[in-house]
């Protein structure tokens, strides 16, 4: 079983997926930077000053050492942002990897 387990390591998909894992994560950052740091404030100022994090409707406000309860919906459409930029680059992606495997097969 250990050498069927170290042959299922060593192929190539393993390896593949382990490499995009980890770009994915970086990317995952990248993007999480991209719109805290620069979309939103960006937008924000657009729309009048707002800070989307500090967008919440408070269901109950907080009594000494217990916090409020919120609903952040800033937070959310941050995340939302996120989603949306990282949907299209991976359909950029996807799109162009069709276009090249198009291209492959027709000068075959």
């Amino acid at each position: 079983m250990l050498q069927e387990f170290k042959t299922f390591i060593a192929q190539g998909n393993v390896l593949d997926l382990a490499v995009g894992v980890v770009i994915g994560a970086a990317f995952g950052k990248i993007t999480t930077s991209l719109v805290e740091d620069i979309i939103n404030p960006i937008l924000g100022l657009l729309i009048g000053g707002v800070d989307f994090t500090q967008l919440k409707i408070v269901l109950k406000e907080a009594v000494g050492k217990t916090p409020e309860v919120a609903v952040k919906y800033g937070n959310f459409i941050q995340v939302l942002i996120q989603f949306i930029i990282i949907a299209w680059v991976i359909f950029m992606i996807v799109k162009l990897a069709n276009r090249l495997r198009i291209s492959e097969s027709l000068k075959k």
